[in-house]
């Protein structure tokens, strides 16, 4: 459907999330280190680590900074001990959101998620209220132009789930993978010299929930404070606003 396009809203999310790169490199860092205090700094054999390294190199943040942030969570002493957590909602427009969580004080998170729904015309679900609507699923954007058949072919062949053209002359090719093939399919398009504009383990909704007007402006204000939170990791949402509705919010 025009308008809706997967790519508009990734797009949209990524240049949200490149005006705010201090704040994205610090969440970044904070899973470096979480995920190598529990499974040691080698990437080789901690897939959490390596994941939360490409996404680091996704956001530009520089080696030496990603150096550092597996240095310290690997530390045999001092540092601090993350624990993940989930929270789930309902936004303006009835948008169903995933919310995702790292901290090492769980009262402070949840007033502070509790908080930016209830400014932002939200509710603060249970446990299952929307994970329903959503599956896990591998996403790799590609940068640039490229050959249909190529692209179709090496994705297919490496295990990708489904494979999904630019839409517009400024789109990009969006790859889904299951998550158990997400390593090998990211793999085979780097072997193949494909540069690669994001990737990671993403969910993704079962339905789009299409949002307009002033519940649009509220449930971008709602993500916005949810994200400012230096605890929030990820903020995962079955929204669609249309591009027409996001240029009058811009």
């Amino acid at each position: 459907m025009a308008g809706h396009s997967k790519w508009a809203n990734i797009r949209h999310r990524k240049e949200r999330q490149d005006k705010k790169k201090g704040k994205i490199w610090s969440k970044c860092s904070k899973a470096i280190m979480a995920a190598a205090r529990a499974g040691g700094p080698d990437p080789d054999t901690n897939l959490a680590l390596r994941y939360a390294i490409d996404e680091a190199k996704y956001a530009n943040m520089p080696k030496d900074t990603i150096q550092r942030a597996i240095d310290k969570g690997a530390g045999a002493s001092g540092g601090e001990n993350f624990e993940e957590i989930v929270y789930e909602g309902f936004g303006p427009g009835g948008v169903a959101l995933i919310i995702e969580a790292l901290t090492d004080n769980k009262n402070r998170t949840v007033t502070d998620v509790r908080q930016a729904f209830k400014k932002n015309g939200g509710n603060l679900g249970n446990t299952g209220a929307v994970s329903f609507m959503f599956q896990t699923k591998g996403q790799i954007v590609l940068a640039g132009k490229h050959d249909e058949n190529t692209v179709m072919e090496m994705a297919l062949e490496a295990g990708a789930e489904d494979v999904q053209p630019p839409e517009g002359d400024d789109g990009a090719w969006v790859i889904l993978t299951e998550p158990s093939d997400f390593q090998q399919v990211k793999e085979a398009f780097e072997a193949a010299g494909i540069e690669i504009a994001e990737a990671g383990i993403t969910k993704l909704p079962n339905d789009q929930q299409e949002v307009r007007g002033e519940d649009a402006r509220k449930l971008l204000n709602l993500i916005d404070a949810l994200e400012d939170s230096d605890d929030v990791q990820k903020v995962y949402s079955n929204a669609s606003i249309p591009d027409d509705e996001l240029a009058n919010l811009e």
